[in-house]
């Protein structure tokens, strides 16, 4: 099997070349996001127990009354645009944003960001890495 590779290695370099060269970016690319304006379980409780930072759910309802945070409003990500409006009051408060795993919520941060949300951070892990840390969530 090794000696396969090897010889699709040798017989195709281009494309061996051009693979490699998307995965370092796919990689740099994750590093670079997973680390911006994200926040870890322990730091979002601070930031809710401390300054009473707002937290957005942007999963669907389903998921949301199966378990979310404490005092969680839910905007699913499909309706965040058209429900900005609600959350004018909350520019200058921290905003979490909770996804399922922390992938869709870069995207939604992002867009409070260029709204004027001058402290909207991502919540690293989602909900998912928030029930791992067995942190209490609420059922509805």
């Amino acid at each position: 099997m090794i000696d396969q590779l090897f010889e699709f290695v040798q017989n195709h370099p281009l494309l061996v070349g051009a693979f490699l060269l998307v995965l370092a970016a796919w990689i740099a690319y994750e590093v670079k996001n997973s680390t911006s304006n994200g926040v870890t379980s322990s730091e979002a409780t601070q930031l809710i127990n401390r300054e009473d930072a707002v937290v957005i759910d942007i999963r669907d309802s389903g998921d949301f009354k199966a378990g979310h945070i404490a005092g969680a409003k839910n905007i699913p990500q499909s309706q965040l645009d058209s429900r900005l409006d609600k959350l004018e009051k909350f520019k200058e408060t921290p905003v979490i944003v909770a996804c399922k795993h922390g992938q869709a919520s870069g995207a939604a941060q992002a867009k409070l960001a260029k709204a004027g949300f001058t402290r909207a951070y991502k919540l690293k892990g989602g909900m998912a890495q928030w029930q791992a840390d067995s942190l209490p969530v609420v059922k509805k």
